[in-house]
């Protein structure tokens, strides 16, 4: 066992010191060390709940004979963070998780991992750790919320709370109605109730083999739930005994797997991001072709808000991930799980329970995959658009640009009515390192969104979007403004055509037009001068790279 390096021989005497005092007893020096990584907070509601699965985690890890040991790693709510200075620091905590567990895990030996995860940057975070430690790991995530509801009326937090507020602007909500929504929007804990970017991760990794079988969909509230987590304690031993690691899982197949699902689950765009980065921890080539290639073969059978009316709980009432992998079995490459049982034999076992929620692939809500990856002279490294989220109408758009320098200017000009049906707001020097961090853009587009601008005015940027942004919104655009990239020439009033069939994001500035302003452009100075952001800046690499940091 690794942990061995800390406990065995006379000149470890001093460790086995400091182990007894905490309690440890002679015996269970023998017993692999088991590092459950937490990442509770009282302040993110998807992590709430985690107390108690910390306490089924280590039964099961006792009861498979290991010895626990709880550490703790930082989280933050996009949510809550949203909108604001906050959010800066969304994406980059991402790293941060990522260093921390290795930090932790390398300089006590531990000899293998549970990681207890739920929102948007922690998942990935968790699982790049366990990609670059390769040891033993297992992924717990705690789970989806349930519903909020008014009556009979279910309801969302993206829905009900965000784009609430652009009602509210248009005086179709009263504030009393909004002070409503607010209370009973997010009824308990979990992550929040539609495939956003925390639920769409929780899904891929139970496809990429990392979780065990119904991790991904069963409830926060459930005791199910529980059972998991003490399952995932047990299993993490025999894990450690079978020398069973987490690149032995992470193979392109299982990659391709995981996008697969993406495709069919209409996904946040966001995990294009997560999953380059975690490939790259696994050493596995990812690119953003291999992305569109399966998303044009992959019809969108799954439809959860933001784009539909689908909630976690029905697709987790409608048989979850195994569910949606059933649909797809043909489709499958060989990969194994950390259940030792292959993820095509779980997907051959399951069964679709509601197909109205799980849709056959003859049946579709639409013939591709939920996200698109776009191309064109204003992104010549690729940008990222929700393309299930979209109407009809609007997958063809064509409008003249209004151009922001940030997210902040944005929001102004959209809450003061300054916004009109045919523009594509611009929002730049919102990149990896321009920002820096990436921001998403939730406000300005679920205030369109409540204003009625759904479908008449697209919002291009080089920064992101939550998984709860629809309409049409191309995110991740490459090369970033801060680097020189097309979208940091645009000028107001410039044409700009966005073509999901065609799979184009262009502008029409002749070529001379466009030489002119590439040599009158100086990239302003980067945004925030101190701190992790400052040196996050100055590493960090393009979206269409996963926005990994430079070794």
């Amino acid at each position: 066992m690794r942990s061995n390096i800390i406990k065995e021989g006379i000149e470890r005497a001093p460790h086995r010191a400091l182990l007894y005092a905490d309690g440890m007893t002679r015996a269970s020096l023998s017993k692999p060390f088991i590092g459950v990584v937490s990442s509770f907070t009282d302040i993110i509601p998807g992590h709430s709940s985690m107390r108690e699965l910390e306490r089924f985690v280590e039964k099961g890890v006792h009861s498979g004979g290991g010895y626990p040991f709880i550490f703790s790693v930082p989280g933050i709510c996009d949510g809550i963070a949203m909108g604001h200075h906050g959010m800066h620091y969304s994406l980059p905590s991402r790293e941060l998780i990522a260093d921390m567990i290795e930090v932790i895990t390398e300089a006590h030996a531990l000899d293998g991992l549970v990681l207890i995860t739920n929102c948007d940057k922690i998942t990935p975070g968790m699982l790049m750790a366990s990609a670059r430690l390769d040891i033993p790991a297992i992924v717990l995530t705690a789970g989806p919320m349930l519903a909020g509801r008014i009556g009979q009326k279910r309801l969302s937090l993206v829905r009900d709370t965000f784009e609430a507020v652009g009602r509210y602007r248009l005086g179709e909500v009263s504030q009393e109605e909004l002070s409503q929504l607010e209370l009973e929007a997010c009824p308990g804990p979990g992550s929040c109730q539609g495939l956003y970017t925390a639920n769409t991760m929780s899904c891929l990794t139970e496809a990429l083999g990392m979780s065990l079988v119904g991790c991904g969909t069963s409830l926060a509230v459930s005791a199910k739930k529980k059972r998991i987590a003490f399952e995932s304690g047990e299993q993490i031993v025999r894990l450690i005994k079978e020398d069973f690691t987490p690149r032995k899982i992470l193979t392109l197949a299982a990659f391709e797997n995981a996008i697969r699902l993406d495709m069919a689950l209409g996904g946040s765009t966001n995990t294009i991001l997560h999953l380059m980065a975690i490939a790259h921890e696994a050493k596995v080539g990812l690119d953003l072709e291999l992305f569109d290639e399966i998303s044009t073969t992959t019809p969108h059978l799954v439809n959860l808000r933001p784009g539909g009316e689908y909630f976690m709980e029905d697709l987790e009432y409608a048989g979850g991930v195994p569910a949606v992998l059933n649909r797809l079995k043909d489709h499958l490459k060989d990969s194994l799980t950390i259940s030792g049982t292959p993820l095509n034999t779980i997907a051959q076992s399951s069964q679709v329970l509601d197909p109205g929620v799980i849709r056959p692939l003859e049946e579709p809500f639409h013939p591709q995959g939920g996200i698109a990856i776009l191309r064109g002279n204003l992104a010549p490294a690729g940008a990222v658009i929700k393309q299930s989220a979209v109407a009809e109408g609007a997958r063809l758009f064509q409008g003249k640009a209004r151009v922001f320098e940030s997210e902040e200017d944005t929001m102004k000009a959209i809450m003061a009515g300054e916004i009109k049906p045919g523009q594509v707001v611009v929002v730049r020097y919102e990149g990896p390192k321009g920002g820096p961090g990436m921001r998403e853009m939730l406000g300005p587009t679920a205030a369109l969104m409540g204003m009625g601008l759904g479908e008449t005015v697209a919002l291009i940027t080089d920064g992101r979007f939550s998984g709860g942004t629809r309409g049409p919104c191309v995110g991740h655009i490459s090369p970033e403004a801060m680097e020189g990239g097309p979208i940091a020439l645009l000028h107001n009033g410039d044409e700009i055509e966005i073509d999901l069939e065609r799979k184009v994001i262009q502008h029409f500035l002749a070529d001379g037009e466009l030489e002119a302003r590439q040599k009158a452009w100086t990239p302003p100075p980067i945004k925030i001068q101190k701190g992790y952001l400052a040196r996050y800046a100055k590493q960090v690499t393009s979206a269409s790279t996963g926005a990994i940091l430079r070794g």
